[in-house]
């Protein structure tokens, strides 16, 4: 089941019903939610239809067809249109994924898309994601050393890099933090998938040189602790990561370093 954060006495009711396209037999319909902080009305899920031999592949072809020729009021965030900049993450039929490649061939019957679940809503399909960039700026997500830089760059094998494959790769799009039932429970203190992901891809770097900073940081009932193993956050990955793999592996270090 997926649950949003709805602003306070409010429930998500029926909105506006727009037209089909005229002359169409290839008619897709979306459900897309809507909410603005300006009109002091509750959310709502406003009905699109669309010309699909119109119509680009992906979730985000659609959202850029409905803005640009049918409701230019329809707000949500766009860049690379390649899923690497992690900035058109949304709910698609009830799957926290990148809109830009996640193709509406996978989607049965009627098309509904909501803003990442548990997430304050600046408008529409827009999340408020500045607490979930703090988190990650609080693992240090820089390489931290104590020795003096090397005259020309900080060397490492190709068995410590290739440690960091399946970390790096993270674009920091929150789909896996916000599929989190822990981290919707505690997200005020639990630092979530993504940020201990991040956290983790820091850790074993081979060039860096504060691990042990790094670990008791995350020694904590709740930064680290409140992970329980759910899946949730691997299942979801648009980009194939383990989140749920690195939080063990950062647990299982936690447990060595005392023995």
């Amino acid at each position: 089941m997926v649950e949003f954060a709805l602003p306070k006495n409010s429930k998500i009711t029926t909105g506006k019903t727009w037209p089909k396209p005229s002359g169409s037999s290839n008619i897709r319909k979306f459900r897309i939610y809507r909410w603005t902080p300006d009109d002091g009305k509750n959310p709502r899920v406003d009905t699109y239809f669309l010309d699909m031999d119109t119509c680009g592949p992906m979730v985000l072809d659609a959202l850029i067809k409905i803005k640009n020729e049918i409701d230019p009021t329809l707000s949500f965030r766009r860049s690379c249109r390649e899923g690497i900049c992690g900035s058109c993450a949304m709910n698609v039929d009830g799957i926290n994924t990148l809109a830009c490649i996640y193709g509406m061939d996978e989607i049965k019957g009627d098309v509904k898309i909501y803003p990442l679940p548990h997430m304050s809503v600046v408008r529409d399909l827009i999340p408020d994601l500045t607490h979930f960039y703090a988190q990650h700026a609080s693992i240090m997500p820089w390489l931290e050393t104590k020795t003096n830089s090397p005259a020309k760059e900080w060397k490492q094998t190709i068995e410590d890099r290739k440690k960091l494959d399946g970390l790096y790769e993270c674009v920091m799009c929150a789909c896996c933090s916000t599929s989190c039932p822990s981290y919707w429970w505690n997200s005020d203190r639990y630092l979530g998938p993504a940020a201990l992901l991040h956290a983790y891809r820091w850790i074993i770097d081979s060039r860096d040189e504060a691990t042990g900073e790094r670990l008791d940081e995350l020694e904590d009932p709740f930064k680290l602790y409140r992970c329980h193993t759910i899946m949730n956050c691997t299942n979801t990955c648009p980009k194939g990561l383990n989140p749920a793999e690195a939080i063990s592996s950062i647990k299982k270090m936690m447990v060595e370093r005392t023995l």
